[in-house]
């Protein structure tokens, strides 16, 4: 079980240091752009979808390799075990939207819960941020 917290607070970890990084980035680039504040708010918005792209994929990596090993537990259902089909389990769970098409069975369990709650927090860090961006330059037609 002490494998389980660690695999699972790692990749939060590395999740929540490449969300920080990504809006960090798009803090200081985007006022430094000589652009409409329209088109600041969309790269602000696509910056951030690609953050959490980039976050899902590290889930659906860990998801790819614990499903190939020994003693993690297995993802099933409408599963054949590519990575493809990780990455479209991990969209799924980091959303909160589960189809419930692929089912987590075993330690790997785990790692879905706290994919959801990480999913969660990090999309609500990031309205909050757009939110904070856009009044940045409400008022700037």
């Amino acid at each position: 079980m002490m494998y389980v917290f660690l695999i699972n607070s790692l990749v939060v970890a590395i999740s929540v240091i490449v969300h920080y990084e990504f809006l960090y980035r798009l803090t200081l680039y985007i006022p430094k752009m000589e652009i409409n504040h329209r088109y600041r708010i969309v790269i602000g918005v696509f910056g951030a979808l690609v953050a959490h792209a980039f976050e899902i994929w590290i889930f659906a990596f860990t998801y790819f390799f614990m499903n190939r090993a020994d003693g993690w537990g297995e993802l099933s259902g409408s599963f054949n075990g590519s990575l493809m089909d990780c990455g479209y389990f991990s969209f799924t769970v980091f959303t909160t939207l589960g189809f419930g098409d692929i089912q987590p069975m075993g330690d790997i369990r785990y790692l879905t819960g706290v994919e959801s709650l990480t999913g969660l927090v990090l999309i609500t860090w990031t309205a909050s941020f757009l939110y904070y961006e856009m009044q940045r330059y409400w008022g700037a037609q």
